[in-house]
């Protein structure tokens, strides 16, 4: 997940490119990270995952 507009490029529906994610922690778009952070991220939905998240 990502906050909005910081979204890696064709992140999931609704995005066409880099930064078109049009709201923060949108659960089909992601940024890309170094490996090894994603579970370490704290979001306002608990902390990042390696699979899909349902919301």
């Amino acid at each position: 997940m990502s906050l909005a507009s910081h979204n890696d490029c064709k992140a999931g529906a609704g995005t066409t490119c880099a930064g078109t994610q049009k709201m923060d922690y949108q659960t089909n778009s992601w940024k890309n990270v170094p490996a090894g952070t994603c579970t370490s991220i704290k979001t306002p939905h608990g902390a990042g995952s390696l699979t899909p998240v349902e919301l």
